[in-house]
């Protein structure tokens, strides 16, 4: 569905499948029919290829910035200076440095989910998998993260696909646009968001804009009324 470097965002009503589809790319669930595939291999469990960013930021609560972002690397028996040196540089990448010896509770939330994206990063994954990471956040923080997540993702040039409910988000974020149809869910529509990088947010008010927002949301409405009168025959 994706090619290497690419940001795809996947859009559909409530329960369609998009965390479950996110999910069978991770690895922690296993397709009842068919298989993932990602860089020619089969996915049979999670792996450091590929990384999660969730709604809710998981760290661990008892750890530091620095030993959270540090975590993985620790797993992989990377030495306790490289890793270090490795976790400072992805924590200046998303702008908190200064931050290494803070918890996260003493944190905001754009700042905390800062952390899990370079928790992720710091592994260097193939694919970086983001279930509405900035859903819980208010709406001027959320659109500081969506243009701090581009000035990360324009660096690593990582392969992103991202689950929102938001249609300007997905939009402002992505090369491709998966508009998913009511359970069960499939691709409905697969949209070129052909719109010239880098981008500000400035983009969402201009005609070429709002032509592809309309696009999108005809067939949101249409299957998010699909959801709410019953499953398909």
């Amino acid at each position: 569905m994706t090619t290497p470097g690419e940001f795809v965002a996947l859009l559909g009503p409530s329960g369609c499948g998009k965390t479950t589809l996110l999910n069978a790319v991770a690895g922690f669930v296993t397709p009842t029919a068919g298989q993932v595939v990602v860089d020619g291999e089969v996915v049979a469990a999670p792996g450091a290829d590929r990384g999660m960013v969730f709604q809710h930021h998981s760290l661990f609560p008892w750890k530091t910035v620095i030993g959270n972002v540090e975590f993985g690397l620790k797993m992989r028996g990377v030495s306790k200076v490289e890793r270090t040196a490795q976790a400072r540089d992805y924590l200046n990448l998303v702008g908190l440095a200064g931050f290494e010896r803070a918890y996260p509770g003493e944190l905001s939330g754009g700042m905390q989910q800062r952390v899990g994206i370079a928790r992720v990063l710091v592994n260097r994954p193939r694919v970086m998998l983001m279930d509405e990471p900035f859903g819980a956040l208010d709406a001027q923080t959320r659109l500081t993260m969506q243009e701090l997540l581009l000035g990360v993702w324009r660096e690593v040039r990582t392969t992103i696909i991202f689950v929102t409910h938001d249609i300007d988000e997905a939009l402002f974020l992505s090369d491709r646009v998966a508009v998913m149809t009511a359970r069960p869910g499939q691709i409905r529509d697969l949209v070129t968001v052909k719109l010239e990088r880098p981008r500000a947010a400035a983009v969402i008010a201009t005609p070429e804009f709002m032509a592809l927002k309309a696009r999108v949301l005809v067939q949101v409405r249409e299957e998010s009324a699909q959801a709410l009168s019953g499953p398909r025959p």
